[in-house]
């Protein structure tokens, strides 16, 4: 191959990419060097900067909106301290775009987007849900909620907001012998098809064990077993997943996310205080690197894309999750007996999560 048709593919590769068409894992699997992370059209990573105070955060109150459950409100819990609403994220090479709810609406008028996942999805579900009715207050909505599928339907402006709960995305088959998660099939998308924006998130629920896994045995192929390495396991079902948008996404109709891994709390010696948890945390890390580095699915995310052919895009949330310590609903949760450290209060963390999502959808 000639310079010359190096040349081309590689400024049609740069090209495509900075227009949201192909991610950075498909420009590296096409044998070039990228710098890691997704960019912007102005090289800008988004993923990489530091938590600054904003007075004019939060972007909403808990107290107006109706879509927050209470195992995410921390206020209306008696979270006693409101710091952790008023910090915004800063990338470091350019200017994040302020979330503008009313621009949203009119941009998906008579859109479907859905989240599929587990409970970070609902929590960033719940989140834009919230977002947008602050930005039209007085919009009508359609709020439907059930096991697997809810959706918040804002009627003045014809955009439906879904939620599929489905922890492994792979499916979890009753059958004789018992729950059995199935690595290799993913029935439960047919529920999927026809939106216009999939926002994926897959993770948590792969290291559960005991009374809360959600499975009795492991089927790969035609083999059951009793369980297997969760890493492994979490590689072989992203892989059907990744399978499944390739032969079911239309990329000019359907825009693809993946939502990063989202980090927990839990061990204080991830930032150097061994006898913390998140608990009683008001701030977040300063800086924009976490001592404990990254969580090892971030791996198998990064591995899985790198193969996948439908454009996704990766919201590389893991970093700047990792230094919100302070952002958790800890112990102000609701009913929920226990402490916290997985998910996020509203307003809070998600809504970044969201406003980085409308920053990639500016440059689609």
């Amino acid at each position: 191959m000639g310079f010359g048709v190096v040349g081309v593919i590689l400024s049609l590769l740069l090209v495509l990419q900075a227009s949201g068409f192909v991610s950075v894992q498909q420009a590296n699997a096409s044998g070039f060097n990228t710098l890691k992370g997704r960019k912007q059209a102005s090289g800008c990573n988004l993923f990489q900067g530091r938590w600054v105070v904003d007075p004019s955060f939060p972007l909403y109150n808990s107290s107006t909106c109706p879509f927050i459950d209470a195992e995410f409100n921390c206020q209306k819990y008696g979270r006693p301290d409101t710091l952790y609403l008023k910090y915004s994220w800063r990338p470091d090479s350019c200017t994040l775009p302020r979330f503008d709810g009313v621009d949203v609406l009119k941009r998906w008028s008579g859109k479907k987007i859905m989240f599929v996942g587990d409970s970070l999805s609902l929590n960033m579900w719940e989140s834009l849900s919230c977002m947008l009715q602050a930005a039209a207050p007085n919009a009508k909505t359609a709020f439907f909620r059930r096991d697997s599928i809810s959706s918040v339907f804002f009627q003045d402006y014809g955009v439906t907001l879904l939620l599929y709960r489905t922890p492994y995305l792979v499916d979890i088959v009753k059958e004789d012998v018992g729950r059995v998660l199935k690595l290799d099939s993913i029935e439960a998308g047919k529920a999927w098809l026809g939106m216009d924006v999939l926002v994926f998130n897959s993770w948590h629920w792969w290291t559960h064990t005991g009374n809360s896994q959600a499975w009795d045995l492991i089927q790969d192929g035609t083999t059951l077993s009793q369980d297997m390495d969760r890493l492994v396991a979490f590689y072989k079902g992203l892989t059907t997943w990744a399978r499944w948008v390739d032969l079911n996404v239309d990329p000019t109709k359907t825009k693809v996310f993946f939502q990063g891994i989202s980090p927990t709390h839990y061990l204080g010696k991830e930032w150097n205080e061994p006898k913390k948890n998140c608990n009683g945390e008001s701030e977040p890390l300063t800086g924009s690197m976490y001592p404990g580095g990254a969580p090892p699915a971030v791996d198998v995310v990064n591995r899985v894309l790198s193969r996948i052919k439908v454009p996704v895009y990766l919201l590389d949330i893991t970093t700047l999750s990792q230094l919100r310590k302070d952002a958790h609903p800890a112990g102000y949760s609701g009913e929920i007996s226990g402490t916290d450290c997985s998910h996020w209060c509203l307003p809070g963390l998600p809504d970044t999560w969201n406003q980085l999502m409308y920053a990639a959808l500016l440059t689609m």
